[in-house]
């Protein structure tokens, strides 16, 4: 790198084209945008720390193994867990990359072992509960229409599989509601889901009752104020619905998709098919799922059988 500036151009510029980069060239979530960018800023944070000195953006190209493992290790020191510091170690590789492509080199990533993720079993609720949760969100709404539209988002998520920022996606342009619905997921992937006649009648219901405008490219869910909804607001009312209900903490709007995917499992379907329905990219991703369905059999074969 023979005479290089390395604190001349800081990397905190680099940090926030990153960010722009995420969101306009690779189309990332706003949610990956501001995680994958405050992973950045903390990472320049820590080698300031770590070497004394100010970074620059060739400085970046410098990073070592032994650099990212004492990234990782600082964060697990504050409490960050095995599957959040994978994520974050994915975040930085990605930065260091898009730091190299911006200086016209070649990327040298460092190797080094992400943490190892623990396979957890996506926990999904029964029908009964996942229809007690909507309808309960449903009907404390503080006005008629909002608690038309947590129905339909609840019973949108659970019914045909969404993620909750592929539901707020959504924008008027889908009605009328046919048999199915066209979304966009991740990385911009379009699948089309099933919609099952309560979910198309909660929907209808809700833009009936909606005093704003739900038409052409105004986003479909709508808020109080005729905004966008925030998707916190839905997980906000399934977290006081479940209180109520008592119903368990890990029932949350994304479970609701676990759930989807769990039932439609246990009634026959075949893994490929989900793969599609779920947006996976990858069948591994949605192979979880056989997980679900073997524990939900062997507690039914331990209560069931007499010699269990």
């Amino acid at each position: 790198m023979g005479g290089r500036d390395l604190t001349g151009d800081t990397a905190e510029a680099l940090a926030v084209r990153f960010g722009d980069h995420l969101a306009h060239d690779r189309r990332r979530s706003p949610h990956t945008v501001r995680a994958y960018q405050a992973t950045a800023h903390r990472f320049i944070g820590f080698m300031a720390r770590h070497r004394g000195e100010a970074i620059g953006r060739y400085a970046l190209l410098t990073i070592a193994p032994a650099d990212l493992r004492g990234f990782l290790a600082a964060r697990r020191s504050e409490g960050l867990g095995p599957s959040s510091a994978a994520r974050e170690l994915s975040a930085v590789r990605a930065f260091l990359k898009f730091a190299a492509d911006d200086l016209g080199e070649q990327p040298q990533l460092p190797r080094t072992r992400a943490p190892k993720r623990p396979r957890t079993l996506p926990r999904p609720a029964s029908p009964a509960d996942a229809m007690a949760l909507a309808e309960d969100a449903g009907e404390a709404a503080t006005e008629p229409w909002i608690g038309a539209r947590d129905l339909a988002v609840l019973l949108l998520l659970y019914g045909s599989g969404l993620r909750v920022a592929e539901a707020m996606s959504l924008t008027a342009r889908v009605l009328p509601l046919g048999s199915t619905l066209r979304v966009v997921g991740k990385r911009s992937k379009p699948r089309v889901v099933p919609l099952i006649p309560a979910v198309r009648e909660a929907i209808d219901a809700y833009v009936k009752q909606c005093p704003w405008p739900v038409r052409g490219s105004s986003p479909l869910f709508l808020g109080a104020r005729g905004g966008p909804l925030n998707p916190d607001l839905v997980r906000r009312a399934a977290q006081a619905a479940r209180r109520r209900l008592g119903l368990p903490d890990t029932l949350t709007p994304h479970a609701l998709r676990h759930s989807f995917a769990t039932h439609l499992l246990a009634r026959g379907a075949d893994l490929r098919s989900l793969q599609e329905l779920l947006g996976h990219a990858s069948l591994s991703s949605t192979q979880i799922y056989t997980g679900v369905d073997a524990a939900r059999l062997l507690d039914v074969y331990r209560h069931a059988h007499p010699r269990a």
